[in-house]
């Protein structure tokens, strides 16, 4: 069933991770601290960063290829969207523990790669509702036999 919908789903969730490599976080007017020195803050600003959205996409695109396995599929879905959660979370985290943003009347404008966990999330869960059918489906025609 590799040519169902929720494969196009997954890949669409492996993209969202993968274009945070070309979107930024945040950006600000003069350099901060670590994170912003380059008035730039994206995914290449931290290891961890890169580590959780490697996976994430990696995981999304591996999902696509267990379609033998929907229990498998499914319980993956819900790591994708724990790593989803993850990410701006810990970015942050990450921003916000410097402690250099807070009080200083920088102006910074949050970039649309916050917007992508968001996206992955959604396709990801859309991506498990057409699992949850298409695994109903089986067994309700398993129970015909």
């Amino acid at each position: 069933m590799i040519q169902r919908l929720q494969s196009i789903f997954l890949l669409l969730a492996s993209i969202a991770f993968f274009l945070l490599f070309a979107l930024n976080f945040a950006t600000s007017q003069k350099p901060i601290a670590q994170l912003l020195g380059d008035q730039v803050y994206n995914i290449n600003d931290n290891i961890g960063l890169t580590i959780i959205a490697v996976l994430g996409g990696a995981l999304a695109l591996l999902n696509i290829f267990l379609f033998n396995n929907r229990k498998l599929q499914i319980k993956l879905g819900y790591i994708i969207i724990l790593i989803c959660i993850a990410l701006p979370l810990f970015a942050g985290y990450l921003m916000y523990s410097e402690g250099a943003v807070f009080g200083k009347g920088l102006d910074i404008s949050y970039g649309v790669g916050l917007a992508m966990p968001i996206l992955a999330i959604v396709f990801t869960i859309l991506a498990n509702k057409f699992i949850k059918k298409d695994d109903k489906l089986v067994r309700s025609a398993d129970r015909l036999r």
